[in-house]
């Protein structure tokens, strides 16, 4: 599992008959302290976020197909939730 912040919308006309009624959404991964840490890559929003939300996201096939209640089907990468607050531990040095 990734933090990633959504960037926006995916819009798509056409897509495979198991992603109907699911948005797709741009994200990119982010460290805790909510820096960009890497390129952007499209999911597959289950939790209804929205642009500027932190989220949670699954970037692996096979869980991504159990949360979606598919297989056998090409989806690699799911929001799996919303991010209320990140706790860090800082070092006492």
């Amino acid at each position: 599992m990734i933090l990633a912040q959504v960037i926006g919308p995916v819009v798509s006309t056409m897509k495979i008959n198991q992603l109907d009624g699911y948005k797709l959404l741009r994200v990119r991964a982010v460290n805790p302290d909510g820096s960009f840490s890497g390129p952007s890559i499209v999911a597959v929003d289950t939790v209804q976020a929205g642009k500027g939300d932190t989220v949670v996201v699954i970037d692996e096939g096979g869980s991504a197909g159990v949360m979606l209640e598919v297989t056998g089907q090409p989806i690699r990468t799911v929001i799996a939730g919303i991010v209320d607050r990140i706790d860090t531990e800082e070092r006492v040095q």
